[in-house]
């Protein structure tokens, strides 16, 4: 957490413009919700909202750096004795438990899932979202054991785990849609990347990911 005034600030500000902005995308739709209405709501001007966010989707999937942070630092700081694939598996495992709003399964995150459904715009960043750590996870994993970072070995894996994932979140959501039972979404999600990365294991085994 940053202690001088002047980032405390500036995180405040954006902050307050994310919230401004879900708040009126989850009641309105993404598409329908200008970057002005977004500008009044958290009463801000139309360019320090552009300062913050470059993107409007940037405003819609503002957790998405401290995503990929996360991601590198888990696996630049992982203990060598355990694997890469084998950090990944147990991560997820501490994002339940720790209950991290990127494994939350909620009638908010419903209504997270349900505006992504109804916007090609969304849906389009989400796909890019999902290439982009593909390839971050990739070059992460070649790096933490010493490979080049275009090693085809990381990106086969990093590309399955990355699916497997994706699948488990989407069969997680489901579920809590279906049930309204958030152990249940979490208990499908685990079981998913499991059987995900049981899958990985086999794909890559002997090349030092896992």
């Amino acid at each position: 957490m940053p202690t001088d005034l002047r980032s405390r600030k500036r995180l405040a500000t954006r902050q307050g413009i994310s919230n401004a902005a879900t708040r009126l995308f989850l009641a309105r739709g993404f598409d329908h919700v200008t970057v002005d209405e977004i500008a009044a709501a958290a009463d801000v001007g139309r360019m320090t909202v552009f300062n913050h966010f470059p993107r409007k989707e940037d405003m819609f999937f503002d957790r998405d750096e401290a995503g990929r942070e996360l991601l590198r630092e888990v696996l630049q700081q992982r203990d060598p004795a355990i694997s890469p694939v084998e950090t990944l598996r147990l991560l997820a495992h501490q994002l339940i438990a720790e209950q991290s709003p990127y494994v939350r399964f909620s009638a908010d995150s419903q209504g997270f899932i349900a505006t992504i459904a109804a916007s090609e715009t969304l849906k389009a960043r989400a796909r890019a979202i999902r290439d982009e750590i593909a390839q971050l996870v990739a070059e992460a994993m070649a790096e933490c054991v010493g490979k080049p970072t275009d090693d085809p070995d990381a990106h086969l894996a990093a590309g399955l785990l990355v699916a497997t994932w994706t699948v488990a979140l989407v069969q997680a959501h489901a579920v809590f849609k279906e049930s309204g039972d958030a152990k249940a979404a979490e208990a499908r999600f685990l079981a998913l990347v499991e059987q995900g990365t049981v899958g990985v294991r086999a794909a890559v085994v002997g090349t030092g990911y896992v």
